[in-house]
């Protein structure tokens, strides 16, 4: 199987690495280049466990590559949802906040979400909000006409349809599991084989940091995972949620708080809180995996942040056990939310880049190294931007590797 010479080859099969292999099919059609998937089909992770939402750029500092990349990204997304009949829907949100000490907050957003080029944002009165999603609650609010939903996992798929027309080569149930550099060559190992290639692309999510120390490199990120828990909201009670309903989110945290999201299939998601996973893909509270843990627990970033983050760290904790505890903190929402309009959902992991100082990594993060490229940090936006994302690395690794 792996008797041949490759110009390139991608680590990963989720939706960024598949959009990176998409436009260097598309641009240098020439090139040899595989992709390296461990499991049996593409988007399996990140890409297919989250909440589907086409992002507008509201949130994201100016100027910052995640700024940049899902404003254009949102629009690139809606446009090839629209070309290849994948299901998607330009709903608009609601960012709510309920208490005065969130108007700062949400004013901070309004401007940030002008300044990267937005149009249409409406800051709303209650009576206002209450048009637009008839069971929320608010002391005011900002309209994002722009937010759209789809289904990432069918986004993956019709990408690795087009990388194999566009001469590409996908490889599943292959897992990486050693690189080794020679002289104008890297030795990709795998579970079935061994992958000559001219250079390398580490797009592997969850391992991503695993993978560039495979690579000799030094342990200036580790990736930790966060789980995600949801529960959906039962079918005679979708209604209470037209489209998707957000808080103002703590700045001090890339994550958005729970919220409530309207999916392309009509169900009504309601979550996620954001927990420490005791393993890299740990879906269940039940998963644990000791060299998982071992490695952020052995990372001195690991306790600056937790020394600093802590309290919130266990109130997210008790949300995850205490479903009573979940429900009061979506209530700030939806007043008439009860415990009994909800049943357990989905999960997912995010995989968390974290410095060695204990600061999240809050942009979008790639590292070159020799004829290797290193994708550390794509949090959410990333299914969003993904398209853009692929475009930026194309160009830096034609940049680095010499492509014409």
């Amino acid at each position: 199987m792996a008797d041949s010479r490759y110009d390139v080859v991608i680590i990963g099969a989720g939706v960024v690495a598949l959009a990176v292999a998409l436009e260097i099919t598309k641009r240098f059609p020439r090139l040899r280049l595989l992709v390296l998937e461990k499991e049996k089909r593409v988007g399996q992770h990140q890409s297919s466990h989250n909440s589907g939402v086409i992002h507008s750029g509201v949130y994201y500092k100016p100027g910052s590559l995640k700024a940049t990349l899902c404003v254009e990204g949102a629009r690139a997304m809606l446009a090839f949802c629209r070309e290849h009949n994948i299901p998607h829907k330009v709903c608009g949100k609601v960012i709510v906040a309920t208490n005065e000490s969130e108007f700062p907050g949400l004013t901070r957003l309004q401007h940030r979400g002008e300044a990267n080029g937005l149009t249409g944002l409406r800051l709303l009165s209650p009576e206002e909000l209450r048009e637009i999603e008839p069971h929320a609650s608010g002391l005011r609010a900002v309209f994002v006409p722009a937010t759209g939903i789809t289904d990432y996992l069918k986004v993956c798929e019709k990408y690795a349809e087009i990388i194999v027309q566009q001469g590409g080569s996908i490889i599943t149930s292959t897992a990486v599991i050693g690189l080794k550099r020679y002289s104008g060559e890297i030795s990709v190992e795998t579970n079935r084989g061994t992958f000559p290639a001219a250079s390398v692309i580490n797009c592997a999510g969850l391992f991503s940091d695993r993978i560039s120390r495979m690579a000799g490199e030094e342990r200036e990120i580790m990736i930790v995972p966060f789980r995600g828990e949801y529960y959906d909201l039962v079918p005679q009670r979708s209604s209470l949620v037209r489209a998707l309903i957000y808080p103002v989110p703590d700045p001090r945290f890339p994550f958005l708080g729970v919220h409530f999201t309207r999916r392309v299939d009509g169900t009504v998601d309601a979550g996620p809180n954001a927990v420490l996973a005791f393993r890299r893909e740990g879906y269940r509270r039940s998963d644990f995996n000791l060299r998982d843990l071992a490695s952020f627990l052995s990372f001195p970033g690991f306790w600056r942040m937790a020394a600093k983050h802590w309290r919130s760290g266990m109130d997210e904790f008790r949300r995850s056990f205490s479903k009573t505890a979940f429900v009061r903190a979506l209530q700030r929402l939806l007043p008439d939310l009860r415990e009994q309009d909800l049943v357990p959902g989905g999960s997912g992991v995010r995989a968390q880049a974290l410095n060695r100082d204990g600061t999240l990594v809050d942009d979008f993060h790639f590292v070159s190294s020799g004829r290797m490229l290193h994708v550390l940090n794509v949090p959410s936006p990333a299914a969003t931007a993904s398209l853009l994302i692929g475009h930026s690395i194309a160009d830096l690794a034609a940049h680095n590797f010499g492509w014409k």
